[in-house]
């Protein structure tokens, strides 16, 4: 075996698994205002941009050859509440930001995540009832119409991070009635109720309005495996064009699964936390966070995944174009 391993040349020929840029997603936080530039405190080296500043990203992102961006609004607090009504403005931040990058960079692809915690004042991602239970059918009839509305601003690719069952069909369905058939569905099939999680919301305002609250009852249980094959069956079935799986890392043996057994295009979200992770131990000199980052996205590629959501995506893009 070892022959195969002698020198560079030898091994690059016996690689089973190749990480391209065109395997990066780049996902980026947008906020209003003008040339704002926000650190985020628990996600060293990643900023909130206004739409003026995202630009700057995105056209960046696209001339390192990264085919696709995700965004995700940090909304005000004055504008959110108990129904997540902003999430059905058609000028809310995400519209505006999504319209204004499509008009600049046509050909890069725009991912809009479908989910109401940006928007609500209790941090869930659907409505709730007297009891602080999040509603299913209420939620999916909101949740369409906020896809037909970030389709229709410049999306390419409606992400629901929600996980309300019954909504990828029910998505399908409104922008199929709206003439947007072409829009495409990327489905957090197997999103886990993670601990993972805590940058993100610093970063997008919702962990104080989650408070002491979880999302247990409708995100998926850690400790369970065959309950994803069951829920990619049924985005499948509603009509999905991709399945993700989210978080990572933790989760290698899920995206194998549904890599292994289905068809479609498995992508993966290295999320906040293990983002964090890998910059904080190289910032203690613990970790050589470089190495420890390319390793980590091969390793999403070895499981099976075709594209991954990163925050290291700019970086890594620039590594694979020197080394390549």
């Amino acid at each position: 075996m070892r022959r195969r391993r002698l020198n560079p040349f030898i091994r690059e020929l016996s690689q089973e698994n190749r990480l391209s840029i065109k395997n990066l997603i780049l996902p980026l936080f947008i906020v209003d205002g003008e040339n704002q530039q926000q650190k985020i405190p628990s996600m060293p080296g990643i900023f909130r941009y206004s739409i003026d500043r995202l630009l700057d990203q995105c056209k960046l992102a696209f001339s390192l050859g990264i085919p696709a961006v995700a965004l995700f609004p940090v909304t005000p607090i004055n504008k959110k509440n108990n129904q997540g009504s902003e999430a059905l403005n058609p000028d809310n931040l995400v519209c505006r930001a999504l319209n204004k990058v499509k008009l600049e960079i046509p050909d890069l692809l725009l991912i809009a995540d479908v989910a109401l915690d940006p928007y609500t004042s209790h941090g869930q991602d659907g409505l709730i009832d007297e009891n602080g239970y999040v509603l299913n059918d209420q939620t999916i009839e909101i949740l369409s119409k906020q896809a037909v509305l970030q389709s229709q601003a410049g999306a390419d690719i409606i992400a629901p991070s929600d996980m309300m069952d019954g909504r990828i069909g029910k998505i399908r369905k409104e922008l199929d009635n709206a003439s947007l058939e072409h829009k495409l569905i990327c489905a957090y099939t197997a999103k886990y109720a993670s601990a993972f999680y805590g940058p993100f919301r610093d970063a997008v305002g919702s962990k104080d309005n989650l408070g002491g609250s979880n999302k247990n009852n409708y995100q998926m249980n850690p400790a369970n495996r065959k309950e994803a094959i069951t829920e990619a069956e049924l985005d499948i079935g509603e009509g999905a064009d991709f399945l993700m799986v989210k978080p990572g890392l933790p989760y290698l043996d899920i995206i194998y699964q549904l890599a292994d057994k289905f068809n479609l295009p498995i992508f993966a979200y290295q999320v906040s936390g293990e983002y964090s992770c890998i910059l904080a131990a190289d910032n203690n000199g613990w970790l050589d966070a470089k190495q420890v980052m390319m390793e980590s996205l091969m390793a999403f590629r070895r499981a099976g995944a075709q594209a991954i959501f990163t925050y290291y995506a700019l970086n890594a893009a620039k590594i694979l174009a020197e080394n390549y």
